[in-house]
């Protein structure tokens, strides 16, 4: 090493241009040392700020609330409250990104203030910042590649939900008292429901939409988050411009039974709840029950041209009933609405996108460069969809009735899940959503607790322009629902007896003589009393199975024959059934799979060939 170095000053004494070189080569690291040292202070102290406020802020800023009027006049409605606003409405002098740094960088900043975030302002409501959001509004998991994603205050590693994942996750962080985000495909209700808050989709076109950037102006609609019922209602009041009394009317809920179907979570713990609130509240008629996908599939004739999905029924492995008419109109319904999206974001954006060829994430890149090759084939025929959607809703809920159906299918995914994308949960999800979104119907997330530590809810849903009505209702129910949830959260499920063989195995026959019938409640009640008896025998779960697929019960049916599988491995006919009810589910990874077992103990069966061939082609 000194060798090295008395060469160098030997050759530098004779040469002192080498003194120079050197000099600026270690200037040169020097600098950069320090600038990599500044750079890792810089970033510590983002993470630290992104862990402060959950990653929930783009930008933080204040708008103060219009001054107070003197009295006696009455204060304003809003005052002392504090909210965000998605990255998607302007605010006059400031940049607006629409979750995209190209957008930012190619936009002018905001000559006018979107009239929502006046109105607010003007009611006494103080903003303090700009939240992220999936980029150009084209998600619902509330991940974004440029900004990060914000952190889910009630289920750390799962996704926040979005597109207004910032908005969100910032109400149920106790940053702000209230948001506000864009509900185009379910925006504002996913996220809602995976963070745990009230999340409320008004009637299309209640709010205005005057400063807010468009995705799909036919489906978008100003959304609202708030932890506290009673501030989403005042909230509510001035957005939509509500007078504060109206004549009280009685209340007519109705379950979607079938939609029910799809969800994961156990009924006892949103179904059973709001019916034991209904019991205890006064000014509620008797609930009523409704196959909703096959009341849609009756009076929504439009979506008949949009049915191919209702190839996958054929076979008569899943014929239309219950939740599998809820599957067939609403996966086409879905199918519609993706393209009334693709077909208004082109029309609103595809010059820019053309020009500036902006820098997206992966996952959004395919969905936005689809919707640019979209055609305007069926335009007229997506938008009378949307006019029977909504007749058919306003027919089914008159002027009283509130529909219950569950926000989301599934539980929220886990963090940077790319398997996402090609599973059935934006499937499951959209199918839900899709009902207010094409109908423009008002609806409102109901957060009911948690289940397997992550939030669970249910949605009230009302006809277009019952938005008083609706927020009305939520607020009357909820002390009591609030009640309810945790009584179901503190009680156990009931244990099952034995014994008595001979006497469940004629129950048995007496649910097989029931079936043959085609009496397919009364079959499920005989094999229920054969299994109190004798809980061992895989023969009784895998029949009330059966006659679970034929009333619609598919969560039931696949839950007796996971039984029945755990009981004996080789029962085939358990396998078909599983197979069968979670492909109405719309999980046909899990289904190929049942089929696939049922193969290798079967070889030759038929069934099992046929529909491991059919969900083989759908996967493709």
């Amino acid at each position: 090493m000194w060798k090295r170095l008395q060469l160098v000053k030997d050759n530098a004494s004779s040469h002192p241009k080498t003194w120079i070189a050197v000099g600026i080569g270690v200037a040169g690291i020097v600098i950069f040392a320090e600038t990599r040292r500044r750079r890792r202070i810089a970033m510590a102290a983002h993470l630290i700020d992104n862990k402060e406020d959950f990653g929930a802020f783009l930008e933080r800023f204040e708008l103060l609330p219009f001054p107070q009027p003197p009295p006696p006049a009455a204060g304003l409605s809003l005052a002392g409250l504090s909210f965000a606003i998605s990255d998607i409405f302007e605010v006059k002098d400031h940049l607006t990104g629409f979750g995209n740094p190209d957008w930012r960088r190619t936009h002018e900043a905001a000559e006018k203030t979107a009239l929502v975030v006046t109105a607010l302002l003007k009611n006494g409501a103080k903003c303090v910042g700009r939240t992220v959001m999936d980029e150009l509004a084209f998600g619902i998991t509330g991940e974004n590649v440029h900004y990060g994603t914000p952190l889910n205050p009630q289920a750390a590693s799962c996704i926040p939900g979005g597109s207004s994942s910032g908005s969100a996750v910032a109400v149920a962080a106790g940053l702000v008292d209230f948001a506000i985000g864009i509900d185009t495909t379910g925006c504002v209700r996913i996220p809602a429901s995976f963070c745990g808050i009230f999340g409320f989709r008004p009637s299309h076109g209640a709010v205005s939409a005057t400063g807010v950037l468009p995705n799909s102006q036919s489906l978008d609609t100003v959304g609202l988050f708030s932890r506290d019922p009673s501030v989403l209602h005042r909230v509510g009041h001035v957005l939509l411009r509500l007078n504060s009394v109206e004549p009280k009317r009685a209340r007519r809920l109705i379950f979607a039974d079938d939609l029910f179907q799809l969800s994961k979570i156990p009924t006892q713990r949103t179904v059973q709840v709001v019916s034991r609130v209904i019991e205890k509240l006064s000014g509620y008629h008797e609930p009523k029950h409704v196959n909703f996908g096959k009341y849609i599939a009756s009076n929504v004739p439009s979506l008949k041209g949009f049915c191919e999905v209702s190839t996958n029924l054929q076979n008569g492995i899943l014929t239309l009933k219950a939740l599998s008419f809820a599957m067939v109109s609403l996966q086409s319904n879905f199918c519609y609405y993706a393209n009334l999206i693709r077909y208004e974001f082109k029309s609103n954006h595809e010059e820019w996108i053309k020009s500036v060829k902006p820098k997206l994430g992966p996952d959004v890149s395919d969905r936005v460069y689809a919707a640019i090759k979209t055609t305007y084939e069926n335009v007229k025929a997506l938008y009378k969809v949307r006019t029977e959607m909504r007749a058919s809703l306003q027919s089914l809920l008159k002027d009283d009735g509130i529909l219950v159906v569950p926000t989301v299918a599934d539980p929220p995914l886990k963090l940077h899940m790319k398997k996402w994308l090609s599973s059935e949960f934006p499937d499951r999800a959209l199918a839900l959503t899709s009902i207010a979104s094409m109908s423009g119907c008002c609806q409102v997330t109901v957060p009911v607790g948690k289940h397997n530590d992550c939030p669970i809810s249910v949605s009230f849903l009302s006809f277009h322009g019952a938005d008083k009505f609706l927020l009305d209702t939520v607020l009357d129910m909820y002390l009591c629902l609030q009640e309810q949830v945790s009584v179901a959260s503190n009680s156990l499920p009931l244990p099952d007896t034995n014994g008595g063989m001979d006497a469940s195995e004629l129950l048995k026959e007496k649910g097989n003589y029931a079936f043959k019938g085609r009496q397919w409640n009364k079959a499920v009640n005989y094999y229920t009393e054969a299994i109190k008896l004798n809980g061992t025998n895989a023969t009784y779960y895998c029949n009330r199975a059966a006659a679970y697929l034929e009333l619609g019960c598919f969560q039931q049916a696949e839950e007796d024959c996971s039984r029945a599988m755990e009981l004996d491995k080789k029962n085939v006919k358990a396998y078909l059934r599983r197979g069968t009810a979670r492909e109405s589910l719309l999980r046909n990874k899990e289904a190929i799979q049942d089929f696939k077992h049922a193969l290798v103990l079967e070889p030759q069966n038929k069934v099992a060939n046929l529909a491991e061939k059919r969900l083989r082609k759908i996967l493709s």
